[in-house]
């Protein structure tokens, strides 16, 4: 490495570290047990993915050796912000580090461990996640702190097969002889991490090995996530995640938010969502004086900013949420509160439909924002969504709800076949999730949109009778069982559904059997 591309190389290595405010770094390897793990893990840390690990995860750091890769990341678009390899790729040269590889040979592994920890400038190990290593290292140096490194994904195991996302067509055949490669790897990371017991980074395998420090559930523990399982095969009957939509009906009172989320919680709801706008930005100054009548004021001004939650309120409910065991995320409605909401780290984040136009907005977070991705459609056309589907490529999961933005909205304007179609689109771009947004009264609409292929219904709650607050006309009162009707009438539904393998079921008999004479 020159040493004008090794600067090039520590700034691009800073510049990734420094949009993390953890000290935590992730080694991705394709071994079966990353399915395990709960993608927000992934999205709060730095990750260092092996070969096209990418398709797992987004990566920060990719490292590979081998030609078969660079057709496969040339698939997945080359998502990740730097790559190490030896071999050319259609990426951004800036983003691509050239090293020198140094194949693994009979006599060649004590020089390999040694150049692990000398400061030498990094060269491309064949066993790779000693590169990946000495990278953690690096990043430890750059952040002058110790790095908690997790390996995910090493599995050393090739008979177990790979990691359900990144089962691609480039993936090379397991022969004897990388079977042996595969495993023999165990070796050199049992030794790495005596080498590396006093060294600036902790390491952890994640897995079921002997050294195993965490299990991939103990990890999901450890961290305070709930897995989101939504892979297709994984249960008999279809998942659906139901988010209970309480906007701004805490009214900005701390004792309203809690029951709120308590209540919802109890009615069995997966998710609680929240807004978050800058609202002397986000309306005009003539919207802000407009008279409106609330116990906050006179003004729109005086009640949109006595709704608004602060840093302090999203520390309680994120530790509520926490305990209880529920999800938590925001719609987020324009720059300033995207920018503060990062900061946050939830696990998901929305666009409403009420922000359909704000292109420029949508374009930013298109670009910037890797984590999973809520977008509702409602007040849009076909058109639109063209331009979602071009526009929202990096993003790990993408949940695409049908909406409709009248409040209540008419029977005849539900069209719940379009969930149908964001269903059959998801076919062929797994990572789309197909949802449905109610507006609609009751649960007859969302147990419909189950049936056309929803994995994710939101609907509105409140507390109480409220004349003067927003969207309260549509939403379901928490604490007279009406949510919890309507999430029971969902899972009803989900129950219903049920998988589509189609097999004799435990219920069935054959009446009139074949007589064999």
């Amino acid at each position: 490495m020159e040493s004008t591309t090794k600067e090039n190389f520590l700034d691009l290595v800073r510049s990734i570290a420094s949009k993390y405010d953890n000290q935590r770094v992730v080694i991705l390897g394709k071994g079966a047990s990353a399915d395990s793990i709960e993608s927000h893990f992934f999205e709060s840390s730095i990750v260092i993915g092996l070969n096209d690990a990418e398709w797992i995860a987004n990566c920060d750091i990719s490292i590979f050796h081998e030609e078969w890769v660079v057709s496969s990341l040339s698939e997945s678009g080359f998502q990740s912000d730097l790559y190490l390899s030896q071999l050319d790729a259609d990426v951004s040269p800036k983003r691509l580090i050239k090293v020198n590889f140094q194949p693994l040979g009979f006599d060649t592994s004590d020089l390999m461990m040694s150049r692990l920890l000398d400061d030498s400038e990094i060269v491309l190990e064949e066993v790779m996640l000693l590169t990946a290593l000495k990278l953690a290292l690096i990043i430890a140096k750059i952040r002058g702190s110790t790095q908690d490194v997790f390996l995910v994904g090493m599995d050393f195991n090739p008979h177990q097969g790979y990691s359900e996302k990144a089962k691609r067509k480039f993936d090379p055949k397991i022969d004897t002889s990388r079977a042996l490669s595969v495993e023999s790897q165990e070796y050199f990371l049992k030794h790495a991490i005596y080498l590396l017991k006093n060294s600036a980074i902790r390491v952890s395998h994640v897995g079921n090995r002997e050294f195993s420090t965490l299990t991939p559930t103990e990890v999901n523990v450890k961290f305070g996530l709930k897995p989101i399982h939504l892979e297709r095969g994984e249960s008999e009957e279809q998942e659906v995640l139901i988010t209970a939509e309480v906007t701004t009906n805490h009214f900005g009172d701390r004792k309203r938010l809690e029951t709120l989320i308590r209540e919802s919680k109890a009615a069995g709801a997966d998710f609680v969502k929240f807004q978050k706008r800058d609202v002397d930005s986000f309306y005009s100054q003539s919207q802000l004086e407009a008279e409106y009548l609330s116990p906050f004021g006179i003004t729109f001004a005086d009640y949109r900013h006595a709704l608004e939650l602060d840093l302090e309120d999203f520390g309680f409910i994120d530790g509520l949420c926490r305990e209880l065991g529920i999800g938590w995320f925001l719609s987020v409605l324009d720059r300033p509160s995207y920018d503060f909401v990062k900061t946050l780290n939830p696990r998901l984040i929305k666009l409403p439909s009420t922000i359909s136009e704000h292109k420029d907005y949508l374009e930013h977070v298109a670009s910037d924002y890797r984590g999973d991705l809520v977008l509702s459609t409602g007040m849009t056309d076909h058109n639109h969504e063209s331009w979602v589907l071009r526009t929202f490529t990096s993003q790990n999961r993408l949940y695409l709800l049908h909406a409709n933005s009248a409040y209540p909205t008419p029977e005849e304007h539900c069209n719940i076949a379009v969930v149908r179609h964001y269903s059959l689109l998801s076919e062929s771009n797994p990572k789309i999730i197909p949802g449905w947004s109610s507006h609609d009264p009751g649960w007859l609409g969302s147990a419909l949109a189950v049936a056309a292929g929803a994995r994710m219904v939101e609907k509105h709650v409140k507390l109480g009778n409220t004349d003067w607050a927003h969207f309260d006309s549509v939403a379901l009162d928490v604490s007279t069982g009406a949510f919890k009707e309507y999430v029971s009438a969902i899972r009803r539904a989900q129950k219903i559904v049920g998988s589509s393998k189609k097999a004799i079921t435990a219920s069935e008999h054959h009446k009139y059997k074949v007589v064999t004479r």
